[in-house]
């Protein structure tokens, strides 16, 4: 049995966002609905109902606007979509309240609760089908199931460089035992420099670094969104998947991967600046290489440095390659902003700067690359088709760094703001990125 073949009969690798247990799902949920909205009496026709509908109605707008108007987790807001599905759920939750007063505990309430909890469950998956984050049980279940290992800190007593004009795969013979398999393993970064807290990383090590001689590697330094964590690209992602099957195609070479935090927490927005906020940027352009090049032995100057990230992760790229060039030459921008943002243009200069618009500016991509050209940066920018947020913002930066000379690419991929762009967008560039960094020529 192949081990394609052995995944599908394994109930943990079934696709949770199209097929069967979608279906099911969506029609369990809609059952479920329609189940704790019909009852006898006159009663609940004439009041509890229209009563419950409207307990959901506003609940629901009272989530939106908390979300998007007093908290503001994330500058975007609530997709209508998912705000839809929240309604739904509400929706559900609150006919079963309605429902339980006027039943016995056994089957009634019990059948209640059930049928609210598909509700939920419905209206789960179906923002979890917008956004693709879990696609299977597997991932859903990752930070329980899964286990990264010990990060390789050993240092080769030899090493292989590329030669100046050849590229690192020239000059590459795979020793006869090199693993199939690269390794993944949780780290600690610290920020000694900009006393920046962060949540637990992760670094990707391929197949080749643990050969002898030890080739020097190119790094790509990952960032995920906001909301989100490193883990996002470990699990959702399928970081070691994608970046093994690109050593399997290269004689186990690869990137390096770092996959850093940029915020600190989910919920917590820093701008990826240096600002009144975080010294965000410092972390992740000076804290970062620094324990790369203190903890591996890796390529070294900024041709070999490569940033990336989704959304917030690729606003915070872009940015990084223009304010400390020095450090990444390339980057991948994937489904970013058009500028770094708290919401509001007058709330990030206010929260971030005190209100000072110079010291925005000084920072902001657009204003940079309206001032500097960049003709030694390269770098590709992706959004979804779809994506009618975040696809005009990508096309207009895209202008921008056009007359700003950096050597850049705009790539259009089918879906919105979800993971089938995410994972696209980095594992269609893995031969661009190879060969910008001099891995492979």
């Amino acid at each position: 049995m192949t081990l394609a073949l052995a995944a599908t009969w394994n109930p943990l690798d079934w696709p949770l966002t199209h097929g069967p247990i979608a279906y099911a799902v969506l029609a369990a949920g809609w059952g479920a609905l329609l189940m704790l909205a019909v009852a006898r009496g006159r009663r609940w026709g004439l009041r509890l109902l229209p009563c419950a509908v409207v307990l959901a109605v506003a609940l629901t707008l009272l989530i939106d606007v908390a979300v998007d108007d007093w908290w503001q987790p994330f500058p975007e807001g609530l997709p209508d979509e998912v705000t839809v599905w929240i309604g739904t759920a509400v929706l559900g939750l609150s006919l079963a309240g309605f429902r339980l007063r006027r039943l016995p505990w056994w089957p009634g309430r019990a059948l209640v609760a059930l049928a609210a909890g598909l509700a939920v469950l419905m209206a789960s998956s179906q923002v979890n089908r917008l956004f693709d984050q879990y696609p299977t049980a597997r991932v859903l279940l990752a930070p329980w199931i899964s286990d990264t290992g010990t990060l390789d800190t050993t240092q080769a007593d030899r090493t292989l460089a590329a030669p100046p004009g050849k590229a690192l795969a020239d000059v590459w013979t795979p020793p006869a035992d090199l693993p199939v398999k690269g390794t993944i393993a949780g780290v600690r970064i610290p920020g000694p420099r900009s006393a920046f807290r962060t949540r637990p990383g992760f670094v990707y090590l391929p197949p080749a670094y643990q050969a002898t001689p030890r080739p020097l590697l190119p790094v790509l330094v990952l960032l995920p969104g906001q909301p989100g964590a490193p883990e996002d690209w470990i699990n959702s992602g399928g970081l070691q998947d994608m970046m093994d099957g690109f050593a399997a195609a290269h004689r186990g070479l690869a990137p390096i991967v770092v996959v850093a935090d940029p915020t600190g927490s989910p919920w917590v927005n820093q701008l990826c600046m240096d600002s009144r906020l975080a010294k965000a940027q410092t972390y992740l352009a000076h804290d970062v290489p620094a324990w790369v090049r203190d903890t591996l032995q890796t390529a070294t100057g900024r041709q070999s440095w490569a940033v990336a990230g989704l959304s917030f992760g690729g606003t915070c790229s872009l940015q990084l390659a223009l304010n400390a060039p020095e450090v990444y030459g390339s980057f991948i921008n994937i489904s970013g902003q058009q500028e770094p943002t708290l919401g509001s243009h007058g709330k990030s200069v206010k929260e971030a700067f005190g209100g000072d618009e110079a010291a925005f500016e000084a920072v902001d991509p657009m204003h940079v690359m309206a001032r500097k050209k960049f003709p030694d940066t390269a770098g590709i920018f992706v959004v979804g088709a779809n994506d009618q947020e975040f696809r005009p913002q990508q096309e207009k930066v895209y202008a921008a760094a056009v007359r700003a000379d950096v050597s850049v690419q705009l790539q259009i991929k089918p879906g919105w703001h979800d993971w089938t762009v995410f994972r696209a967008a980095i594992n269609d560039n893995l031969q661009w990125l190879a060969k910008r960094t001099g891995l492979i020529g």
